[in-house]
């Protein structure tokens, strides 16, 4: 008697299909940033953009590193502004494409852009 094949090409696409996963969590920032403002109001400062690599290791199921959002918000921080609009986009590039072609999966990059706006202190603050 044979075994079913089902339920080991389950655990595979489960195991396999969470590869490359990058959680951005606001409320651990240690810096004052909204994620999106108010309709119709657009907050009013400069504008930034970082552009940052991840590196995945075995297919893109163990982190080898991952930017650091925390670190990146601060640097754009200073003397008591808040982020606002924060936007995050991770994204595979013909390079990072390419890349783990070449090494057939077991390094897997990823282009990380973040951007956002600097918004000022208000007066007396």
């Amino acid at each position: 008697m044979r075994p079913s094949l089902a339920p080991l090409a389950l655990a595979a696409t489960l195991l396999f299909g969470t590869g490359c996963a990058q959680t951005f969590d606001a409320t651990t920032l240690g810096v004052p940033a909204t994620l999106a403002s108010d309709a119709g109001q657009a907050p009013q400062g400069t504008a930034f953009s970082v552009d940052a690599k991840a590196l995945w290791f075995g297919w893109g199921i163990v982190p080898v590193s991952q930017p650091s959002l925390q670190k990146t918000l601060a640097a754009q921080l200073v003397g008591g502004r808040s982020v606002a609009n924060v936007r995050i986009r991770t994204r595979t590039s013909l390079l990072d494409g390419f890349f783990t072609v070449v090494t057939a999966g077991l390094l897997v990059p990823r282009s990380v852009h973040i951007e956002g706006v600097v918004v000022e202190a208000p007066a007396g603050q």
